[in-house]
C-alpha cells in the first residue's frame, strides 16, 4: 500500500505539470525628455501628459507629438519591440509665432470635484478642435487667479473648450469670451462664471508662451484668412487663380474645392459665375472670407499644321524618314475642346505629331491628314478648325546584300605581293556586296560585316595563319576601298584551324547551283582544299551568313582551284 506523503508528493507535482506557462509581457516604455518642461505629450493621438514622464505602450510602432503652444511641434514613428523595450526620446522644441495683440479675454479652468484626483490638472486642453493640433496646455496651467497667473488668453468670441486625457473626453463644451472678461469654468459641472479682466487692457503685444515657476500664460492668437480670384472675370473656358491664405489655422476649406491646406492657390475653370467661401479654422477660432469668379459665354478658336508638305521613307520594317509636324491651337470662351489623332486637349497648346501614313504596302506614298478642332462651352458656343497635311514618300523592300563566300589560290596573297591574290570573279562578288551592304546601312547604321579567314591544311600552322591574315586584310581593304568605312569591318584569321570536312564540302558541291567540270569533280581532294581557302563574311547583328559555294562557273575558277601556287600575273592585282 502506497504511503500518504507519497501519495501527496505525485498529487502535487500533477497539480504543477497543469498550470500554464507564463506569457512574455507584451508591452514596452516609451521615456520622454522635454523641453521646455510645459510640452506635452500625444501618443497615437491620445493625449499622456506634459513634462518628463515614462509610458507603457503595447510593442509595435507607434506616433509620437509632443506639443507646447507657441512652439514647433514635434512628430515622430517610434518602434518598442521585444529586443528594446525601453524606448528614449528627448525631444526640445522650438519656439514660433509673432507675440500676440489684442483685444482679448481670459478662460479660466477649475476642477471642481474633479479636482480631488491629483493627476486631473494633467488633462490636456484643446481649444476650437478635437486633434493634437488644437492642443494648447493642460488643465495645472489654466486653473487659479492668484498672484502667480495661469491663465489661457483667447481672442473675443465662442470657443469649444476640449478636456481629455489617453483617449477620454473628460468634458467638452462651448465658452463665449468677451473682450476684457475672464470666464471661469467648472469642468465637474460645466457651470460658468464671468467677471472683469483689467489686466486684458493692460497687456501689450505679448508672447504665445511665458511659464515660470508656479505661473503660465498661453496667448492663442486669432485665426485669420483671406481668399482672392485673379482675374475675378473670365470667359468661358478660361482660367482664373484662386489664393487663399491663413494665420494660426490648423485646418481650412474652400467651397467646390475642399478639404485644402490652410494657404494654397489652384487654376480653375468654371462653368458659371461661382462663390468660393474660405472657412480657416485654428485654436484661436475660425475666419472666413469670399470670392467669385464671373464667367462670361462665346466660343473662338485657331488650328494650323506646320509644315503643310512632309516627306515618309521606310526600308522593310524600319522608317528612314519620318517627319514630325507642329499642330498648334487655341480656344477663347472653351471649356471642352478636342483635336482629331489627339483627344481632348487644353483651351491653348502646341503638339508635336510624327506622321505615319495609312499606307503599308511599297511604293509611292500621296496621302492627306486632315486634323480637326472642335470648341465647346457650357454656355452653348461652339466652333470647328482644320489643318491638312499633305505626305509624300515612298515604302521600299530591305536591300539585299549578296553574301558569297571569297576563294584564293593557293598560297596567295603572299607576304611580297599582298595585294595580290583577288581574282576577278571574287572581285566582282565582293562589288556586288559592297553595293548592297551601302544601301543595306540605310535600313540599319549599325550594320557592319565580319570576315573569317582560312587556309587549307598544307603548310605549318605559322605559315596558314599569316596567310589566312592576309586573305582578311585583303578582303577588308577591297571592301574600303568600295566606300565601307573600316570600323563598319571587323576580321579573324584561323589559319588551317577549324576547316570544312570533306562530308561538308560534298554536301555544298551537291547543293551548288553551278556544277564543277567533270574533270574537276573527280579530283575531290583538290576540291577540299579549294573550300578552305576562302573568307566568310557575316552580316551583323543579324547573322547572316555568305554562301560557301564554289565559283564552279567563273572564268578563273580553275586558278582557284588548282593545287599548285598559280603566277602572279595569272592572278592580278585587287581592284
Amino acid at each position: 500500500m502506497m504511503n500518504l506523503s507519497l501519495k501527496l508528493r505525485f498529487v502535487f507535482f500533477g497539480v504543477a505539470l497543469a498550470f500554464p506557462a507564463i506569457a512574455p509581457s507584451q508591452e514596452g516604455t516609451l521615456k520622454m525628455s522635454v523641453h521646455p518642461k510645459q510640452a506635452y505629450t500625444f501618443v497615437d493621438g491620445k493625449a499622456f501628459g506634459p513634462g518628463n514622464r515614462s509610458i507603457n505602450l503595447p510593442l509595435g510602432s507607434h506616433e509620437v507629438i509632443v506639443a507646447n503652444y507657441g512652439y514647433n511641434f514635434y512628430q515622430k514613428e517610434v518602434t518598442i519591440d521585444s529586443e528594446n523595450r525601453s524606448t528614449v526620446l528627448e525631444v526640445n522644441l522650438e519656439p514660433s509665432g509673432a507675440e500676440v495683440s489684442g483685444p482679448r479675454g481670459r478662460i479660466q479652468i477649475e476642477l471642481g470635484e474633479l479636482g480631488t484626483f491629483t493627476d486631473a490638472g494633467k488633462d490636456a486642453v484643446l481649444l476650437n478642435g478635437k486633434t493634437v493640433n488644437y492642443f494648447v496646455g493642460h488643465v495645472d496651467e489654466f486653473n487659479h487667479n492668484i498672484h502667480w497667473h495661469q491663465e489661457l488668453i483667447v481672442p473675443p468670441g465662442e470657443h469649444l473648450v476640449t478636456v481629455t486625457r489617453e483617449g477620454k473626453e473628460v468634458w467638452s463644451g462651448t465658452v463665449p469670451v468677451g473682450a476684457n472678461q475672464r470666464v471661469i469654468v467648472t469642468i465637474s459641472n460645466g457651470k460658468r462664471k464671468i467677471k472683469d479682466w483689467p489686466r486684458g487692457t493692460e497687456l501689450g503685444a505679448v508672447s504665445r508662451f511665458k511659464a515660470g515657476v508656479a505661473s503660465a500664460t498661453v496667448v492663442v492668437a486669432p485665426v485669420t484668412g483671406e481668399i482672392s480670384t485673379n482675374p475675378p472675370k473670365i470667359d468661358c473656358g478660361q482660367t482664373s487663380l484662386v489664393k487663399w491664405t491663413s494665420t494660426d489655422a490648423k485646418d481650412a476649406d474652400v467651397s467646390h474645392m475642399s478639404p485644402v491646406p490652410v494657404v494654397g492657390e489652384r487654376t480653375i475653370s468654371p462653368k458659371e459665375t461661382t462663390t468660393y467661401d474660405f472657412t480657416a479654422h485654428g485654436p484661436g477660432g475660425t475666419a472666413k472670407s469670399s470670392a467669385t469668379i464671373e464667367v462670361n459665354p462665346t466660343v473662338q478658336a485657331s488650328l494650323t499644321a506646320e509644315p503643310t508638305e512632309v516627306q515618309y521613307r521606310r526600308i522593310g520594317d524600319k522608317t528612314i524618314q519620318q517627319p514630325n509636324v507642329a499642330v498648334n491651337w487655341s480656344t477663347t470662351n472653351a471649356d471642352t475642346q478636342s483635336v482629331t489623332q489627339f483627344g481632348s486637349v487644353e483651351a491653348t497648346g502646341s503638339k508635336t505629331v510624327t506622321v505615319t501614313p495609312t499606307q503599308t504596302d511599297n511604293g509611292a506614298i500621296n496621302e492627306t491628314i486632315t486634323y480637326t478642332l472642335n470648341a465647346t462651352n457650357a454656355c452653348g458656343g461652339s466652333e470647328t478648325k482644320t489643318a491638312n497635311v499633305h505626305i509624300t514618300g515612298s515604302i521600299e523592300p530591305i536591300p539585299q546584300v549578296l553574301l558569297q563566300s571569297i576563294f584564293f589560290p593557293t598560297d596567295y596573297p603572299s607576304e611580297s605581293a599582298p595585294s595580290v591574290g583577288l581574282v576577278p570573279s571574287q572581285q566582282e562578288s565582293l562589288t556586288a556586296l559592297a553595293a548592297g551592304f551601302m544601301k543595306y546601312l540605310e535600313y540599319d547604321p549599325d550594320a557592319r560585316l565580319s570576315l573569317s579567314a582560312y587556309a587549307d591544311e598544307r603548310g605549318s600552322s605559322p605559315f596558314n595563319q599569316s596567310l589566312s591574315e592576309r586573305r582578311a586584310a585583303s578582303v577588308k581593304d577591297f571592301l574600303i576601298s568600295k566606300g565601307i568605312a573600316q570600323d563598319k569591318i571587323e576580321t579573324a584569321s584561323f589559319g588551317r584551324e577549324k576547316p570544312l570536312d570533306k562530308d561538308t564540302v560534298n554536301q555544298l558541291q551537291s547543293q551548288n547551283p553551278n556544277a564543277a567540270p567533270e574533270a574537276r569533280a573527280k579530283n575531290t581532294r583538290a576540291t577540299w582544299l579549294a573550300y578552305n581557302r576562302r573568307v566568310d563574311i557575316v552580316l551583323q547583328p543579324k547573322n547572316l551568313e555568305s554562301l560557301r559555294f564554289y565559283p564552279n562557273g567563273a572564268p578563273d575558277s580553275e586558278t582557284l582551284w588548282q593545287l599548285a601556287k598559280p603566277r602572279d600575273s595569272a592572278i592580278g592585282q585587287n581592284q
